[in-house]
């Protein structure tokens, strides 16, 4: 039987556990024409979640258009793939899509060729030294073009936003804000895995795009939810995981969806048909996986100042959200000082190690926290 766990990459509807009220709500946001930011630690489900919701709507009216920002490194191929991404979506013959990429995009210079396996795709002939203003314009009017085309409702959804503030300077911001404040029937949702980044670009009014959207953050998932998630997939392989187990393993994940999934697929494998998981089993798998891991982390732990991992022992031991910079916990850890642990904390943070939790911080890898707590 394959393992009914899976973890990694976009989680398909068999492994997708709730969401029942994002779904909703991501939907409506969608259908109404409204711009909303997405934002959660790595891991999280965003892009699953988006996915699914948009897989959700009528193709009769409604236009999705996805665009990862993630292989992106300025203007010129943030315009170039968002002007691919909306090519593709509109057409699916060479004339057609070849037409409607010149009739949006013709600063860019379109073209269309073939794959090897038939099918068309666009390119551009604009570079990096002849991108102008007015071409990345063009590229954001070109979803309020759509939909007075094709009358449907275009919801754009644009992931690994944060990858803009790497272009070097804020055209791209200005740009957006500039553009799609005026654009009617068409969505826009923007994903962010870099919590304190994303926060930065739509609270800080220093900003061009602060305040330009409503803000969903996504957070783990509940252990209510994964009970009936985990115990159904146990039992449809005659293997046994009761509640108290399954409320035992979420503790350790903190109902992170990747490393609660993760830990569900190694456990799953390594507990046989008939039989039943208690605390050694669970155990046995955390075990399993750190060990996996451990060269990792301990490539990582090398490379952290004495005060980040002192910090970082700090946030792993806590059973509760700490204050790092409160005189207890500076001085149960070592740090001495408030400042030595905000200098910490800032570049742990640079190094995408925690993320900012409320008040607090969180160790984004799951693993790595309990990796961490197995040094004390």
């Amino acid at each position: 039987m394959e393992n009914p766990f899976g973890y990694g990459g976009v989680v398909g509807h068999g492994s997708f556990c709730n969401r029942t009220q994002e779904l909703a709500d991501l939907q409506e946001m969608m259908l109404s024409g409204s711009r909303c930011f997405v934002y959660a630690e790595r891991r999280m489900g965003k892009t699953s979640l988006v996915l699914k919701a948009l897989s959700r709507l009528s193709a009769k009216s409604c236009l999705p258009v996805y665009i990862d920002l993630w292989p992106t490194d300025g203007p010129t191929s943030f315009a170039v793939n968002t002007a691919r991404a909306l090519s593709l979506v509109s057409e699916t013959r060479a004339g057609r899509m070849l037409e409607l990429a010149k009739a949006l995009f013709g600063r860019l210079r379109p073209s269309v060729t073939m794959d090897d396996a038939g099918k068309p795709n666009v390119q551009f002939g604009v570079d990096n030294t002849t991108l102008k203003k007015v071409d990345l314009a063009e590229v954001l009017q070109a979803p309020q073009e759509l939909a007075n085309r094709t009358k449907k409702k275009v919801i754009v959804v644009f992931d690994e936003f944060q990858q803009i503030l790497q272009y070097g300077d804020d055209l791209v911001e200005r740009q957006i804000r500039s553009s799609i404040q005026q654009h009617k029937n068409v969505s826009y949702v923007f994903l962010g895995s870099r919590k304190h980044l994303m926060q930065d670009m739509f609270l800080d009014q220093s900003r061009p795009l602060y305040r330009s959207a409503a803000h969903y953050p996504l957070g783990p998932i509940a252990t209510s939810h994964w009970q009936p998630f985990i115990a159904s997939r146990f039992r449809k392989a005659d293997k046994k995981i009761d509640k108290q187990q399954i409320t035992e393993l979420c503790s350790r994940t903190e109902g992170h969806p990747f490393y609660t999934q993760h830990l569900c697929h190694v456990l799953w494998s390594t507990t046989e048909s008939g039989g039943a998981v208690d605390d050694a089993s669970i155990n046995k798998a955390v075990d399993e996986l750190l060990r996996r891991e451990s060269h990792a982390y301990v490539t990582l732990w090398e490379s952290l100042t004495r005060n980040e991992q002192r910090l970082l022992r700090g946030l792993a031991n806590s059973e509760s959200p700490p204050k790092p910079f409160s005189s207890d916990f500076t001085r149960q850890y070592g740090l001495r000082t408030s400042s030595n642990s905000q200098r910490a904390a800032e570049s742990l943070l640079r190094k995408d190690v925690i993320d900012r939790e409320s008040s607090s911080f969180v160790i984004v890898d799951r693993f790595l926290r309990l990796w961490i707590r197995a040094l004390s």
